[in-house]
């Protein structure tokens, strides 16, 4: 919360136009393209990353596929992870989120401007439904991130179980799966302070269709774990 009122303050003058000029866009989604939208919610996250003393590594933008229509799965550490992604990637990005999220300020903004899903994993009908969106969208192009833990683990650089079923997306729509890395990322808004703080976000090389070809999810969920977790045991503090 410290960071978070710091990045506020050192831009107060911005704020107020740069959210309602997102309220705006939120408001008239059908007036305005994915990528000027996106282009606008870049240029506020990236304004409170470069004012909010934080040192922001990112890795394997190559790795991105040339074509639109993929989904990235990774670990969720903290609440600044989709800040970092939208920080690091130019083209439009969705989201599938918990639904407890859907009406904070800002949040509720962004995730209209993206045209993300709102998930109730209690509730498996709905959850469903959230994933035969997913696997429309995504096979008429969309990108699509998609945090398998379900929650931010609240265990630093250790993850949580991947959950199969967000994974059977990406094998109906036979997408490319690009793998995703956060690390040391919770300690930009988990931790009460607003010191300098360095995180990295990886990106791996996609998992292509036919790599995981005739695999049940929960043998897509085990392979991408695995690749996110030699990443985190390279590159991570022990």
């Amino acid at each position: 919360m410290n960071r978070i009122l710091l990045m506020v303050m050192r831009n107060f003058p911005k704020v107020p136009g740069l959210y309602a000029k997102l309220c705006h866009y939120a408001k008239n989604t059908d007036k305005y393209s994915r990528q000027e939208t996106w282009n606008h919610i870049r240029r506020i996250l990236t304004l409170g990353i470069t004012t909010g003393n934080i040192d922001m590594q990112i890795h394997g933008l190559e790795n991105l596929p040339e074509q639109d229509g993929f989904i990235m799965y990774g670990n969720h550490q903290g609440l600044f992870d989709c800040v970092a992604l939208v920080y690091a990637c130019e083209r439009p990005l969705s989201a599938v989120y918990k639904h407890e999220i859907k009406d904070i300020p800002f949040v509720k903004q962004v995730v209209t401007c993206t045209f993300s899903y709102a998930m109730d994993r209690s509730d498996d009908r709905q959850s469903l439904k959230v994933i035969q969106n997913v696997t429309k969208d995504v096979m008429n192009g969309s990108n699509f991130v998609i945090f398998p833990e379900g929650t931010r683990s609240r265990q630093g650089n250790k993850m949580g179980e991947f959950h199969a079923g967000s994974f059977r997306a990406a094998i109906k729509a036979k997408c490319p799966v690009v793998p995703m890395v956060f690390i040391d990322s919770y300690k930009v808004f988990d931790n009460k302070t607003s010191e300098m703080v360095t995180c990295q976000l990886h990106f791996l090389p996609p998992v292509q269709p036919e790599e995981y070809e005739g695999m049940k999810a929960g043998e897509l969920a085990d392979m991408v774990k695995a690749r996110v977790q030699e990443t985190l045991d390279q590159y991570a503090d022990k």
